[in-house]
């Protein structure tokens, strides 16, 4: 691992992550990577060249960032995806289904997707299964061999491999799953997040006992089982289905064993798996119970996530000034031409499977989001934990959904709705039914292009490419830091970087003056404020939102249950906390092993609304 400090970091992320190095003529400034990108989500067009035109405009000054597969592989030839990541399809509970499963991911993977794997369709360890009397090893065992598979498949380049896995909260195995991190070095390559359902947070809210369970149907059938038998709806099916009994604990003592596991080991996160699927706007014909590595696109089986960020900096009028303001309208204007490239990005990708591709163009979904919001509420004066910022946040997001959803309905009325709509049973799903009626009235006319338009990724990369903004919905992390990156020999480099807003503002101050209140790092923000600004945004996010809540070496361990206590009473669709000194070589501190200088920083730490710490997007 090289020690050498340089000062140029969204370059030499550039020329390492998103330069196409054989394109000809070459490539030599990160306009030409945006010429090349433009040109390709254009080329579905009837008129290129005017979109070629439009889109080229809002990538230029980083106003749009699209998601980081798009930026390195459109236009480019190459056999890979354009999509971030994608939630692969149910693992059936056999030798055959669960090796197909992972030969899917791997070549998935290897085309620079991240995969998302719901594990509960497998049998519990010591299980027989109805047809072979074979016992099962459980899913924590096949995640191993997952694991490994990501390892090799990503044991050169620059790219980390992410992975999510879920598991729900009466899985058998569960207390397996929720322990898995407490090994050194234990499933390095995967996130892990529990499925809560509704009535797991009422039997703990109660003191209730709470079964633990698996489907009959997958077991083989003696006599009546001692512990009883409960019917579920079950990851894979859409209605309940007869459940063997396996276990009873307090339910209070299994969420205790889970957040104790989130305070130590900073996962598994938790993801409200019931309020997920009744938040989805496609409730009508499929059943979500897994997300993408980051936690930000609640997924179907082979469902996959097109993502785009606007960077709110760009919009900001008068920054720091008695006059500073968002410029909503240009905000609009980008937005309606951001949800026009990423439904192009849809019919330019390639996929690595089949029926990735075949759910994609089902249902067209994107999701666009922001970037940039902290810095961008500095630039307007406000301090993030205030409810000041949280009303102009969620103003932004409102600007951004509305935006979007008249976009769609446009090109809806252009080009045709998604062809799984549903005009009834869409314009009823409780997202749609929020929207204004101008737009209501007019997808009742023409329908909707996409079935999901918004989602908050991390956007930790193509933020630090964009001079270093802050990523997603985060706090300012620090104001000047060390971070290092990986580079393209697998080794470290270091670089010396200074928060966006930060470097304008002291760029425009004539003599020394101090530094403003907010100037608010993640270390001065509480934790509830944190699970505040993501609930502000939520009402305005039809996917989800990525998010960690940073917490202080000494926030009590108590406390991590009432955090997601709080997450799920405010309406969450899922939350992931980090405390510092949980686990090793996520985010570290200068005293951990860094040079002299301030805080050194891996790459983001992602979350969900849901739980992950791989720098994926």
């Amino acid at each position: 691992m090289t020690d050498a400090i340089s000062t140029t970091l969204p370059h030499f992320l550039w020329e390492t992550r998103y330069r196409d190095p054989d394109a000809q003529p070459p490539e030599t400034s990160i306009t030409d990577t945006f010429r090349r990108v433009a040109r390709a989500a254009a080329s579905v067009e009837a008129d290129p060249e005017l979109w070629s035109r439009r889109f080229l405009s809002i990538l230029e000054g980083f106003r749009f960032l699209p998601g980081g597969r798009i930026l390195a592989g459109a236009g480019t030839g190459r056999q890979v995806t354009l999509f971030n990541c994608f939630v692969m399809g149910l693992i059936e509970d056999s030798i055959e289904g669960i090796f197909d499963a992972l030969k899917e991911g791997a070549l998935t993977m290897q085309q620079g997707g991240g995969v998302g794997y719901d594990f509960s369709t497998l049998r519990p360890r010591g299980s027989r299964a109805r047809t072979t009397g074979m016992v099962a090893s459980g899913p924590v065992s096949f995640m191993h061999v997952w694991d490994a598979m990501c390892a090799t498949i990503l044991s050169t380049g620059s790219r980390r491999g992410a992975m999510m896995a879920t598991l729900r909260c009466d899985h058998p195995d569960i207390r397996e799953f929720i322990d898995a991190k407490r090994a050194p070095d234990a499933l390095r390559h995967f996130n892990l997040s529990v499925l809560v359902t509704d009535d797991f947070m009422r039997a703990v809210k109660r003191d209730e006992e709470w079964p633990l369970v698996f489907p009959e149907y997958a077991l083989r059938d003696p006599d009546t089982p001692v512990a009883g038998r409960v019917e579920r709806r079950w990851s894979g099916s859409s209605t309940p289905v007869p459940c063997r009994v396996h276990d009873v604990l307090p339910a209070r003592e299994l969420w205790t064993r889970l957040c104790n596991a989130a305070f130590d080991c900073a996962e598994p996160g938790v993801l409200f798996i019931d309020r997920i699927n009744e938040a989805n706007n496609l409730a009508y014909r499929e059943t979500l119970s897994a997300v993408n590595p980051c936690g930000e696109e609640p997924l179907p089986p082979y469902g996959a996530c097109n993502l785009g960020s606007l960077n709110l900096t760009a919009f900001v009028l008068d920054p720091f000034g008695p006059r500073a303001r968002l410029d909503e309208v240009r905000l609009k204007e980008t937005a309606r031409l951001a949800t026009r490239f990423l439904d192009n990005i849809i019919d330019i990708s390639r996929f690595p499977l089949p029926r990735q591709r075949e759910q994609a163009l089902q249902s067209r979904r994107i999701g666009l989001g922001i970037t940039g919001l902290a810095d961008a509420l500095a630039m307007l004066g406000l301090k993030y934990d205030t409810p000041e910022a949280r009303e102009a946040a969620a103003a932004a997001m409102r600007a951004v959904r509305d935006a979007a959803y008249e976009a769609s309905i446009e090109l809806a009325r252009e080009k045709g709705p998604f062809p799984a709509y549903d005009a009834r049973q869409h314009l009823e799903r409780p997202f749609i039914r929020a929207l204004p009626e101008s737009l209501r009235s007019a997808m009742q006319r023409h329908g909707v292009r996409n079935s999901h338009l918004t989602a908050i990724a991390p956007a930790g990369t193509i933020s630090l490419l964009a001079n270093n903004v802050s990523s997603g919905i985060e706090p300012i992390f620090s104001l000047e830091m060390l971070r290092r990156v990986l580079d393209l020999q697998g080794s470290y480099r270091h670089f010396r970087t200074t928060d966006y807003a930060y470097a304008l503002w002291r760029e425009r101050q004539k003599e020394q003056v101090p530094l403003p209140e907010y100037f608010v790092d993640h270390e001065a923000i509480a934790p509830r404020d944190h699970l505040l600004m993501q609930a502000a945004l939520q009402p305005y996010v039809d996917g989800a939102i990525s998010k960690t809540i940073i917490l202080s070496r000494h926030f009590p361990r108590d406390d991590m249950a009432k955090l997601f206590e709080e997450a799920y009473d405010l309406g969450l669709k899922g939350c992931t906390a980090y405390r510092f000194a949980a686990r090793p070589g996520v985010l570290t501190n200068p005293e951990d092993r860094q040079p002299v200088g301030s805080t050194a920083y891996d790459a983001p730490a992602c979350g969900p609304g849901a739980a992950t710490k791989v720098p994926a997007c």
